[in-house]
């Protein structure tokens, strides 16, 4: 036999294998609608990349809600929420400076200088005093009595301006200053919850109980952020597929109760319609006709309890029939 005859041959001998199974899915087998166990994976990985660490779990595991499954390194993040940490401290402490105002050391070098201006002010004072006295008996000339009155009039300045500096000196910092910096505050915090956040990743749990399928690294790998690491399978995503011809359509519904039957399978699985298709498949193919439209089948899926879905497996070939409305 030629290659071309021989590629073709095996073209016509798989498409028969095809078709007779396209004919198995529509067909009624003993009492009942042929079909299989269908899995809804969980691929889960991490939110950012780096090498694998530990791996708390292996194929065909149960485990429980809140149960490690893999840990990355974390040494990066660690350091990144420790620098954002102490930023953090820092703008706190500026805050509360701007808030405190100077510093008592500050203040009472403040409250020294005017101490001595007003020392001053009383020294003038009293020059000033027995200069007008000796005016006023002409015992000293006007120009000595006016340089004692300037004298007098800048330590009255000096002493109101230092009275000023200490007043000043215990108030705290503008308001626009300390909005600014509560702004400076809430950044900071952001960047410290941000880095935390990150740190919080390098260790994955299990959202809800399930089964491991599959792990699909080992320690020491370098894993890309967002790349599956552990398949899960959770009990509430086994569901069971079977085609129904379009005859026996109408008397299913959304809620409808079936059962299901495998090998092994101690008692028969009760299961709930959850899904109709809309669309009609023909098994096996051909061209529609009045004829042939007991061949259209239509896909239904029906998930069985979580109690009932610990005894299946993904692929598992199962026998379905349809309670009497």
């Amino acid at each position: 036999m030629t290659p071309l005859r021989f590629s073709r041959a095996r073209a016509l001998a798989f498409a028969a294998l095809a078709s007779l199974a396209l004919v198995g899915c529509g067909e009624r087998v003993s009492d009942g609608y042929q079909g299989y166990v269908e899995g809804e994976f969980a691929y889960v990985g991490a939110a950012i990349g780096g090498r694998l660490v530990s791996l708390g779990v292996r194929r065909g595991d149960e485990v429980a809600a809140g149960a490690t499954l893999f840990t990355l390194e974390s040494d990066n993040e660690a350091a990144q929420r420790a620098q954002a940490e102490a930023e953090l401290k820092a703008a706190q402490a500026t805050l509360a400076d701007l808030r405190a105002g100077k510093r008592t050391p500050e203040v009472n070098v403040a409250r020294s200088q005017l101490g001595g201006a007003q020392a001053d002010e009383r020294k003038s004072a009293l020059r000033l005093a027995r200069d007008e006295a000796q005016f006023a008996i002409g015992g000293i000339a006007r120009a000595t009595l006016d340089d004692s009155r300037a004298a007098h009039d800048a330590d009255v300045a000096r002493m109101r301006q230092l009275e000023s500096e200490v007043a000043v000196a215990v108030l705290p910092s503008r308001d626009e200053q300390i909005k600014a910096q509560v702004s400076q505050v809430a950044a900071a915090q952001a960047v410290v919850d941000q880095a935390a956040w990150r740190e919080r990743q390098a260790t994955v749990a299990a959202a809800v109980a399930s089964r491991v399928e599959d792990t699909l690294y080992r320690p020491g790998e370098y894993v890309s952020a967002g790349m599956p690491i552990v398949k899960l399978l959770a009990k509430d995503n086994v569901k069971l597929r079977f085609f129904v011809p379009q005859a026996r359509l109408g008397a299913l519904k959304l809620g409808a109760a079936v059962n299901a039957q495998c090998d092994g399978c101690a008692a028969p699985i009760a299961a709930t319609v959850s899904f109709i298709a809309a669309q009609a498949e023909f098994t096996p193919p051909v061209i529609y006709s009045n004829d042939t439209r007991s061949k259209l089948v239509f896909m239904v899926e029906a998930r069985p309890s979580p109690q009932a879905a610990a005894g299946l497996h993904p692929g598992q070939p199962v026998v379905v029939s349809l309670q009497a409305p």
